[in-house]
């Protein structure tokens, strides 16, 4: 096996590990709305899930990604991957600033009082708008990656 292909091989692992559980949180969210006597645990399950495996799942996708484009000797300037480069620095940015602080919010917010209270239906709203955006995101990378066109 070449050194392409096992980086190549940890790469879409990595991939199905940070997307699979970012898709997931819908259904945990949604099931957090549905039943709001176990919201808090159900956010600090995402805030673990996010912590400990999908954002380091994101942060080995670009070592990998960029280990596998050195090794093939593809040029970064490659439509495809200079595109999800660009894509992966928003994930990253909307991630760290925007999702991560909402989550925490609230998490907090539901630790005060309730799922009812103004402050958390606020941070519902944000935090379902920015995760739909970063799905959405992640997911024109995914096709960058498979489909790799060219302009």
């Amino acid at each position: 096996m070449s050194v392409y292909l096992l980086l190549k091989y940890v790469h879409v692992l990595l991939a199905i590990v940070a997307v699979g559980f970012n898709i997931s949180y819908i259904v945990w969210l949604n099931r957090a709305q549905r039943e709001p006597e176990h919201a808090r645990s159900i956010l600090r399950g995402i805030k673990i899930l996010d912590d400990r495996f999908a954002n380091p799942a994101y942060a080995l996708l670009l070592v990998f990604g960029l280990a596998m484009t050195f090794t093939a000797g593809i040029p970064l300037t490659t439509f495809w991957i200079g595109a999800a480069l660009v894509l992966y620095a928003l994930l990253i940015v909307g991630g760290l600033a925007l999702f991560t602080p909402t989550l925490k919010r609230q998490i907090v917010a539901v630790e005060a009082g309730s799922t009812t209270s103004p402050e958390y239906v606020r941070l519902n709203q944000r935090s379902t708008i920015v995760g739909g955006l970063l799905i959405v995101d992640v997911l024109i990378i995914v096709f960058l990656m498979v489909v790799k066109p060219t302009l």
